[in-house]
């Protein structure tokens, strides 16, 4: 199969690692900063993809499924095989941008339809086969041997979004967040929870408005935690924001890591 090299400029201290299918060149550790996307559909990603989400930037990496450093094209993640367009890519060009010096390293793992409580060692997601945070664990600690983990960006929430589990989200959530931190070795990581769609049409019922107030008290109840608004965005369907309003949460979510980190 044909090889080909990513060479990134204007960066030094380069460490070569080299897969079957591509050969990527690293920076040093300290320049390679990683953020672990993370939830459900809505940070997976539902848009849908065009020519110009298929072309790779230079300082912005992903771990593909085989667990390979490969160019970030959309969609990155694979849970289903609608995953489209998410916030990730515009993300990390946000923050590549305000460094020549460093690349960016994104670690897909979120799980549409996935609840809180599958982000809990042994946790079990029936209708995608997978234990979201088993899964995610060795994806992460794999990740942290080449680069320096800079931040954790979570979406989710829909799947709790009812009586017996909204009770329960905000301790869960809080819960998850130590966790990460612990598991992780990264006590004061960044930790960025985004907001559910929120549209006139289909107004909230209480459940949905109770996992809501959790993401937006974060802030104010744990450390270097940030919560993003996705007023004014549009939805492709029912539950997920449509391409545009993707690469514009992503640009949230910079705006928001960038005051906690």
């Amino acid at each position: 199969m044909k090889r080909f090299s990513i060479i990134l400029a204007l960066v030094t201290g380069w460490s070569s690692v080299s897969f079957s299918e591509e050969e990527v060149k690293l920076p040093a550790k300290e320049k390679f900063h990683l953020y672990l996307l993370v939830g459900q559909s809505n940070m997976a990603g539902r848009g849908k993809v065009t020519e110009e989400d298929r072309r790779s930037s230079p300082r912005v990496l992903m771990l593909s499924k085989e667990r390979k450093w490969v160019p970030a094209v959309d969609p990155l993640h694979f849970d289903k095989p609608i995953a489209g367009v998410g916030l990730g890519r515009s993300f990390a060009k946000e923050m590549a941008g305000e460094d020549d010096a460093i690349t960016i390293g994104l670690i897909p793992c979120a799980v549409g339809g996935s609840p809180i409580q599958a982000w809990e060692p042994g946790g079990y997601h029936p209708s995608t086969k997978t234990h979201p945070w088993d899964d995610m664990l060795p994806r992460a600690k794999t990740a942290m041997e080449a680069g320096t983990l800079k931040g954790i960006l979570w979406h989710q929430g829909e799947s709790d979004s009812k009586e017996e589990l909204a009770k329960k989200y905000e301790e869960r959530l809080h819960t998850l967040v130590a966790r990460f931190r612990k598991e992780l070795k990264s006590p004061q990581v960044p930790f960025v929870a985004g907001q559910m769609g929120n549209w006139p049409e289909r107004p909230w019922n209480e459940w949905k408005k109770m996992v809501d107030a959790a993401h937006r008290s974060l802030p104010d109840k744990v450390d270097k935690t940030a919560f993003v608004s996705s007023e004014g965005l549009q939805h492709r369907d029912e539950v997920h924001f449509d391409r545009a309003s993707y690469l514009e949460f992503g640009k949230r979510y910079a705006e928001a890591f960038r005051k906690i980190r």
